[in-house]
């Protein structure tokens, strides 16, 4: 067991896409964590073992490993940089003494790195800033520095957080130092290293061991983690005493100290690399994990039975856009997935809420639906996404704003959203906003575009992000944070054209689409399987019309090579986030294992049809 004064509990923190997790790999590399032969030397994002943060190339769930450093052990908490899941940062930042920012060398400052850094230095953790990329021609560390260096002064709670030292780094390439030179291509080389054992020196001496606390054991949970053989696990860092395998310790629940039940330690676990080690004791200062306690959750304190001493609640920002769950009432359900009754559905949703704190469940409207409430249409897509991989089938509404209510006042969220573009898009910026009814505050040049930053409602902002990626080709990086509630603004005008609905269930045929096509644009391609009431593609006007794309041509003795060949344009296919963001009030995403449809609440809608 290693010394406490001889712990390190480090945190890394940063807007999405820095290179946060790129960094951690190689902390883990070079700390000789993996076995020449492990296959993990040869990975990057090695800490995004999730399936779809590595389809994505972004961090969702915070995660601990440890690596050994000389005679020292140093935890390191990797967690998300996209403001959607700023969940996941609040609740495990209590468990580090210091914090490593990371800031890319030509991007800056952005809105997700003073979210963190403000959580980081409201909790006293002592700072390291790590300038990365700066082997990029477009880099701007000097000008970076600056902006850190003011977002310090806005933020500090103390004058001791001012004093941090700088590291320049290529993460990607696993370096880090002090020193650097600028080369002719605007490019920066690192002159004092070529490895990461400044960065790891500056841990070690800079980030204060825990504080060794003598007492009666306490815990606080900070992540809950499970297993198909132990069961729930709990992970959090050891805030005094000792925690030994077989120990009797109590869950403590609230500010009120309520006593939950009692039970015992039946594995005692520390971190390792990508796993997890199995021990028989723990000390002050040290993030471990144990089973045996089945109804813990987030935020509560395990305790010695005889002292029921709980810490204080880990505050976590409410959420701000809620979308309904429903019960499916699509005439194909059952045909794609597993589980799609409300009994599944909502024993699914209390799952989630164990562990991904940021989200909110309440009754729907019907006991056939549920009300899931998170922190941005990100953070809700993904547990979607999740939810259809497990083989759930189900549908969802439009997202829609979490309102308060301020006495007689209405008051809305709003965001800070940033907005980088290529400077041949900054007209679509500009139009953009102003339909959304946004506030301008500033505009920057950088050398490879146009940094934005606007305040807008979350309600306007609603689809935004997949529009603009479309409207831009991909080349826009668009990113918002949570500023606060105010009274209610004016509101966008729905831009959507209307859309064709099946009159009737089959199978598409290619002559209907033909016909369709005249009119706008198809979802379906032929012989795909379509229901009455199925949203089957978008009318170029404004209203909705019922289309029987079931029908055919009425067979005649005289044939054509029109008949043949009738050739259709590509249709318009959705992305999860880009269908969620385009359904109208009237209107779900019905969700399957293998399918995103479109289709009206009312499948009645066309009843009447007799085309």
């Amino acid at each position: 067991m290693i010394a406490t004064e001889k712990i390190r509990n480090v945190a890394i923190i940063a807007h999405v896409d820095h290179g946060k997790t790129t960094l951690v790999d190689g902390l883990l590399k070079q700390a000789h964590t993996f076995a020449a032969h492990q296959a993990e030397n040869a990975q990057t994002t090695i800490m995004d073992n999730n399936a779809i943060e590595r389809e994505r190339g972004v961090t969702i769930l915070a995660k601990n490993t440890a690596v050994h450093w000389q005679d020292y052990k140093i935890n390191i908490i990797d967690t998300p940089g996209h403001a959607d899941f700023s969940g996941e940062v609040e609740r495990v930042l209590n468990m580090a003494e210091g914090c490593i920012l990371l800031v890319d060398a030509s991007e800056g400052v952005l809105s997700q790195t003073r979210f963190v850094l403000a959580l980081a230095l409201k909790l006293g953790l002592k700072p390291l800033v790590v300038v990365n990329k700066v082997d990029r021609k477009d880099q701007r560390a000097g000008e970076v520095i600056n902006e850190i260096s003011d977002l310090f002064l806005d933020l500090a709670v103390d004058e001791s957080q001012l004093d941090f030292p700088v590291y320049y780094a290529v993460g990607r390439d696993g370096i880090a130092g002090r020193q650097v030179e600028t080369q002719a291509d605007g490019s920066m080389k690192i002159t004092d290293s070529s490895d990461l054992t400044p960065l790891f020196a500056g841990i070690i001496e800079k980030i204060p061991a825990p504080k060794a606390l003598a007492g009666p054991s306490r815990i606080q949970v900070s992540n809950i983690d499970f297993d198909d053989y132990k069961g729930s696990i709990a992970i959090g860092k050891v805030n005094r005493g000792h925690i030994k395998k077989g120990q009797q310790l109590t869950i403590v629940r609230g500010e009120d100290a309520q006593k939950v039940t009692t039970a015992k330690v039946e594995y005692l676990f520390e971190f390792f690399g990508l796993g997890k080690v199995e021990i028989e004791e723990a000390q002050t200062g040290d993030i471990v994990a144990l089973t045996g306690f089945g109804e813990v959750k987030i935020s509560d304190t395990l305790c010695d039975p005889e002292h029921l001493e709980p810490l204080p609640h880990i505050n976590i920002s409410e959420p701000t856009i809620q979308v309904q769950f429903l019960v499916s009432t699509s005439p194909f359900v059952g045909q794609e997935g597993e589980f799609n009754t409300s009994r599944q559905l909502k024993a699914r949703l209390d799952k989630e809420l164990e562990r991904n704190v940021g989200l909110r469940l309440s009754p729907g409207p019907n006991s056939e639906s549920f009300l899931v409430s998170g922190r941005g249409e990100l953070h809700l897509a993904i547990l979607i996404e999740n939810m259809r991989r497990e083989g759930y089938e189900f549908s969802v509404g439009r997202p829609e704003v979490i309102y308060k209510k301020d006495g007689d006042t209405t008051l809305e969220p709003w965001e800070l959203l940033t907005i980088e573009v290529p400077e041949e898009h900054v007209g679509t910026v500009t139009a953009a906003m102003g339909d959304r009814k946004a506030i301008f505050r500033t505009m920057k040049n950088l050398k490879l575009g146009v940094r934005f930053e606007y305040e807008i409602s979350s309600r306007n902002l609603i689809g935004f992000r997949s529009e603009f990626q479309a409207a831009t080709s991909g080349l826009a990086v668009v990113n918002s944070v949570f500023l606060e509630y105010r009274p209610l603004g004016e509101e966008m005008t729905w831009q959507r054209n209307g859309v064709f609905i099946a009159a009737q269930s089959g199978q598409a045929l290619s002559y209907d689409l033909k016909r369709l096509e005249e009119r706008g644009v198809a979802f379906v391609t032929p012989g795909t399987p379509i229901y009455a009431g199925m949203i089957v593609g978008e009318n170029s006007k404004k209203e909705d019309i019922v289309i029987n794309l079931c029908k055919g041509k009425k067979l005649t003795n005289v044939r054509s090579n029109a008949d043949i060949l009738i050739r259709l344009s590509p249709i318009r296919e959705f992305s999860l986030e880009q269908a969620l963001a385009y359904i109208a009030k009237d209107e779900l995403m019905e969700v399957t294992p293998k399918s995103l449809r479109l289709r009206k609440r009312d499948l009645n809608v066309g009843a009447n049809y007799s085309g």
